[in-house]
């Protein structure tokens, strides 16, 4: 799953009420894809880079859709999600498109890719 496997957790939190640290959650995310650039490159490949753009940088960060999601990851990553993350596998581009941006931005607190 490389850019997702430290997602499991915050959104089974989430799932809980539970309160999480994104930040945290963002870069054990990072480390197992390659670092903030990969997990960056790879979203912007998928056409997503102004919304990129916008949470890495200080101000308001835009949205992206469940549907921008869903076609900028496999069948399998969505399947591997929800299996990790014990949802039904419809619910999974909507809990990423609502939790990603917030774990980037978190990641991002200056502005700046952490060198």
């Amino acid at each position: 799953m490389g850019l997702f496997d430290g997602l499991g957790s915050v959104l089974t939190d989430v799932l809980q009420g539970k309160d999480v640290n994104l930040g945290a959650v963002a870069t054990q995310m990072f480390e197992n894809a390659g670092g903030l650039d990969g997990v960056l490159a790879q979203l912007h490949s998928a056409g997503l880079s102004e919304q990129v753009t916008s949470w890495v940088g200080t101000g308001e960060n835009l949205p992206v859709s469940a549907e921008q999601i869903q076609q900028a990851l496999s069948s399998t990553q969505l399947q591997n999600l929800a299996k990790t993350f014990g949802v039904d596998l419809s619910e999974v581009p909507t809990l990423l498109a609502q939790y990603l941006p917030k774990a980037v931005d978190a990641a991002t607190p200056n502005g700046t890719l952490p060198s």
